[in-house]
């Protein structure tokens, strides 16, 4: 599994601790994440090249990217979601 692989399937991000919704993955691997840290803007921008230089945590979807900053902590995470639906209710006609 590669850093494209979780970014592929996330729904949220969290980059050094913070959570980022919105996050952008273009057509030439370039990923641009922007948050805010309470009244501030960040946005981070990491190249294809980065993203395939990063290094795999601990723990599943943990990822440590570098850029000209440093090094981040890239969490990629998955929405959960819930069937409203009784899978044992049967529909009578």
């Amino acid at each position: 599994m590669s850093l494209l692989d979780d970014l592929h399937g996330a729904d949220m991000l969290l980059i050094d601790g913070l959570h980022a919704w919105q996050f952008e993955l273009d057509e030439q691997g370039q990923l641009r994440i922007e948050c805010m840290d309470g009244r501030v803007r960040r946005v981070w921008r990491f190249a294809a090249e980065q993203l395939a230089a990063a290094q795999a945590g601990a723990e599943p979807g943990v990822w440590r990217v570098a850029d000209a900053e440093g090094e981040h902590e890239l969490v990629c995470l998955g929405a959960i979601s819930a069937d409203n639906e009784d899978a044992d209710e049967v529909e009578e006609p």
